[in-house]
């Protein structure tokens, strides 16, 4: 069912909110094949139906928001595959009506959020997981106001920020969203304490407050251990609802193109960050239907214990 709330109304209730999980890893268990630069962005084009599909799976799971398949959609990249201007335009807002599809079907409130991810994503070589890619503010804010645009009139619930490695680019993204009517979250991937660029992640939050549009601040697709302590971080610095939405665990060796290490992504984590502000919690990377389906169980189980101190 489409929302009757806003999502930051939904924010201010009671207990956090799921997110849904990767999308990429949950194409790839569908058979899905996304060697391709453009990434999950292809399906869009050529198996559209399979994304919706995806949606789906993670609505059933539980989750509340789902996130788009238009984190690597960029004007720049599908340019580079022979997609002219005007079908691009075309596919970012069928990344929002797919979703919106899936949830509109749910018996309960689901919301979409677009998803807006970094510049290094559209130059499909890792450079998100660094930043710093030697731009302006204002040549980044160039680069994403038009997709962010697109994306904004296409009506999703919210844009998603995701993934952002400096501030710089968090600097830009804020300003680019700013006039579009449309709030946001802001996320970044970070390594330990800091930003994947290095900086102080209490700086960078805090670039967000000054911001009304800005509903959530967080992080996603980063360690689980290190998700746990930006979260308090987040919530101290921007008074603002955090978002957090960790990798499984396991690490991508970008060389090998591979998987490796062990899953510590754990939804008995919930109760932590929800103590410690967090209002929509979800996974990024190789978190799949299975571990949201869990943490939702958790969130409903903490909501009738939050009904049951109530009624006491």
């Amino acid at each position: 069912m489409k929302p009757a709330r806003s999502l930051a109304a939904a924010l201010a209730g009671d207990g956090p909110l799921v997110l849904d999980g990767g999308l990429s890893n949950q194409l790839e268990a569908q058979g899905c094949d996304l060697s391709d630069d453009l990434w999950s962005a292809r399906l869009l084009a050529d198996r559209p139906e399979q994304i919706e599909a995806a949606h789906t799976a993670y609505v059933r799971a539980g989750a509340q928001v789902l996130v788009t398949s238009s984190y690597q959609a960029t004007y720049e990249g599908f340019a580079r595959s022979g997609v002219r201007r005007d079908e691009a335009a075309g596919l970012l807002a069928r990344s929002v009506a797919l979703a919106r599809a899936a949830a509109e079907r749910a018996a309960r409130e689901v919301w979409v959020a677009a998803s807006v991810g970094p510049y290094g994503a559209m130059l499909a070589d890792g450079s998100e997981y660094r930043g710093r890619y030697g731009l302006t503010v204002r040549e980044l804010e160039a680069f994403h106001r038009p997709r962010v645009e697109a994306l904004a009139r296409a009506g999703p619930d919210v844009l998603a920020l995701e993934t952002v490695p400096d501030s710089d680019e968090a600097t830009a993204l804020l300003h680019a969203t700013a006039d579009t009517g449309v709030p946001v979250w802001l996320s970044y991937t970070i390594e330990g304490g800091r930003t994947r660029a290095g900086q102080d992640l209490g700086a960078a939050f805090a670039l967000a407050a000054g911001h009304h549009h800005v509903i959530a601040v967080g992080v996603n697709c980063c360690e689980p251990a290190d998700a746990d302590r930006a979260v308090e971080t987040a919530a101290r610095e921007t008074g603002r609802p955090v978002v957090v939405y960790p990798n499984s665990g396991e690490r991508w060796d970008a060389r090998a193109r591979a998987w490796s290490g062990g899953i510590t992504f754990d939804p008995a984590r919930l109760p932590e960050w929800a103590a410690a502000g967090a209002r929509l919690v979800g996974g990024c990377c190789r978190v799949g239907p299975d571990r949201i389906a869990a943490l939702a169980s958790r969130t409903r189980a903490s909501h009738r214990s939050s009904g049951d101190d109530a009624r006491t």
